[in-house]
């Protein structure tokens, strides 16, 4: 005699269509303190969820007797019922283990108080020193890598101009120091991390700033563990190698401090 089970279909079902809901209006909420009671809903159902893992294992487990595989073979479907049960059990243990790592968001959620505006952090004010300025004739390689090659390496060729500090004070003490770069009427300005290259195909020249934060504004914990990088910024300018790179010695000062 086959043994008798309750008809769990339409609740399985139920709750299939309201984790699909959940899912769908979980993307974006009107008030996040609405998150915290979510979260302990999601919390029961995978406690529950756990628990109807080990019971349906159980299930295969008790009725193997009754298990054949579609040719008849008796010995295949009870394998198969007792490879579903022990599935079905690791199954449950990995919900165990994420229920426990819920229950810690849980608790970490309900530490938070949300205030209906956000806090607007300031940012450091930065400017901008000039690193290099080249004009006509000199001016004509940063261009040709700029057409042939784009913008990083152009960055990077003008970027051996750049001294750190000492071209930072030299810009300073000269005035070469702006609030924005490229000014111009037909300037074309591209960012590279802290570097700003800016070009002027009419006039022909190109320029090269880096950005500057006012000593005051930096952080007065901040300590100086070593000298200040040569070629500083996120982006890593090293996709062009340029023969014969300018030394200290070589660049005029003109070119170091003018604008």
């Amino acid at each position: 005699m086959m043994p008798t089970f309750f008809d769990s279909t339409a609740d399985t079902a139920e709750a299939s269509e309201a984790l699909r809901g959940l899912a769908h209006a979980s993307r974006r909420f009107d008030q996040p303190a609405e998150m915290y009671g979510v979260i302990g809903d999601l919390s029961s159902g995978m406690r529950s969820l756990g628990q109807a893992l080990d019971q349906i294992a159980d299930v295969h487990e008790r009725t193997a007797a009754h298990a054949f595989n579609d040719a008849g073979n008796h010995e295949a479907g009870v394998r198969d019922a007792l490879a579903a049960a022990e599935e079905l059990r690791r199954a449950a243990n990995l919900v165990d283990r994420a229920y426990d790592r819920l229950t810690e968001g849980f608790v970490a959620a309900g530490r938070i108080a949300w205030h209906p505006e956000p806090v607007v952090e300031e940012a450091a004010p930065s400017r901008w020193v000039n690193v290099v300025f080249l004009l006509g004739e000199e001016a004509d390689r940063p261009f040709r890598i700029l057409g042939e090659l784009g913008h990083v390496d152009a960055v990077d060729l003008l970027a051996q101009w750049d001294y750190g500090d000492e071209t930072t004070q030299a810009a300073l003490e000269n005035g070469n120091v702006y609030d924005e770069p490229g000014q111009g009427t037909n300037d074309r300005m591209v960012l590279s991390g802290d570097y700003a290259l800016v070009v002027n195909p009419h006039v022909g020249y190109a320029s090269l700033l880096r950005r500057y934060t006012e000593p005051e504004a930096q952080p007065q914990d901040a300590e100086q563990v070593g000298p200040a990088p040569v070629q500083g910024g996120p982006e890593l300018l090293v996709s062009y190698s340029s023969p014969g790179a300018p030394k200290r010695a070589d660049i005029p000062a003109a070119k170091r401090e003018a604008s």
